[in-house]
C-alpha cells in the first residue's frame, strides 16, 4: 500500500516531547533493483537534566519513490507517493548500502 511522504524542511529543527528535538539535514535517494530509494539523513539531540545532552546521526527510509513530488501540503512542503520496503532481504541491503555511504548510522524504515 503507497503512503505520502512530505518531504521535510531540511535545516529545521523539530522539537518533540520534552528534552529532545531532531533536524533533518539531507534527502538522498539510492538505486536498488532497478529502482528509486528515498531516505533521510538528520540528527537527533537528547537533553535531560540528569544525564546531560547526547546526539546522534540517523537515518530513515520511507521507501521506493513512486510519485517524485506530485502534491503540496496546505503549508507549502512538497509531498510524494513512497511504496514502504517490506521485504526484510531488502532492507538488510539497503541498510548495508546507505551505511556504506553515510557511515555506521541506525537505518530505521517506515
Amino acid at each position: 500500500m503507497n503512503t505520502k511522504y512530505v518531504h521535510p524542511e531540511l535545516g529545521k529543527i523539530v522539537v518533540f516531547g520534552i528534552a529532545g528535538h531532531y533536524t533533518p539535514q539531507q534527502e538522498g535517494k539510492l538505486d536498488y533493483n532497478g529502482r528509486q530509494v528515498l531516505y533521510e539523513v538528520g540528527q537527533v539531540v537528547m537533553e535531560s537534566a540528569c544525564c546531560g545532552i547526547d546526539k546522534w546521526t540517523y537515518t530513515s527510509v520511507p521507501g521506493y519513490i513512486i510519485n517524485w513530488h506530485n502534491s503540496e501540503t496546505d503549508s507549502g512542503m512538497p509531498a510524494s507517493e513512497i511504496e514502504p520496503i517490506t521485504d526484510p532481504e531488502a532492507r538488510e541491503s539497503i541498510t548495508r548500502m546507505i551505511q556504506s555511504t553515510e557511515g555506521a548510522t541506525p537505518v530505521e524504515f517506515w
